[in-house]
């Protein structure tokens, strides 16, 4: 089973790869239709690769997956409303990076951490309402490997997308070293 789980770890790696590429690959990225379109698709089919290691890393008793579920649907649906919100901040960056402002810059480091923290919370938040029907430990053992998972995906996101970009003493932009 621990095979099967790394293998569809491997496989919503592989999902995720393409979606800084395809954001920073973008010059209008909050205007094209087909981006925003493969963008949702590869979210779909992160989503349900998530589900699929998930089922298999936690094991589930039937009576366990009945009263995990339908907490996760609300968690994810939730979730998910803060990614789009990355997303769109990712979209942003990619767009301005070349021209990136202090004022830009200070604006979407703000966002980011605003993102941060909302997400904390929102683990915190559900880790209390699965903790009213489950076992702190089998809670413990799920935001556990939701946070690997995040982790696959943060790294990914990260090592996809362009440095800032800091005027050279010239005045023109260079990569930040």
């Amino acid at each position: 089973m621990k095979t099967r789980t790394l293998q569809a770890g491997a496989l919503l790696y592989l999902l995720v790869s393409s979606l800084p590429l395809a954001i920073a690959q973008d010059s209008k990225p909050s205007d094209d239709p087909v981006l925003d379109a493969q963008i949702a698709s590869i979210r779909a089919d992160t989503r349900a690769d998530k589900m699929t290691i998930i089922k298999g890393a936690m094991k589930f008793t039937p009576q366990e997956s009945a009263v995990f579920w339908p907490i996760y649907q609300k968690y994810d649906a939730e979730l998910t409303q803060l990614n789009d919100e990355r997303v769109e901040l990712i979209k942003s960056y990619a767009q301005k990076y070349t021209t990136l402002t202090d004022a830009d810059a200070k604006q979407m480091a703000d966002k980011s951490f605003d993102l941060e923290e909302r997400r904390v919370q929102l683990s915190k938040k559900y880790f209390g309402e699965f903790n009213k029907q489950l076992p702190a430990t089998t809670v413990a053992r799920f935001f556990q490997l939701e946070h690997r998972l995040n982790l696959i995906i943060d790294a990914k996101i990260a090592s996809e997308l362009p440095p800032v970009m800091k005027p050279s003493s010239q005045g023109s932009p260079s990569t930040a070293q």
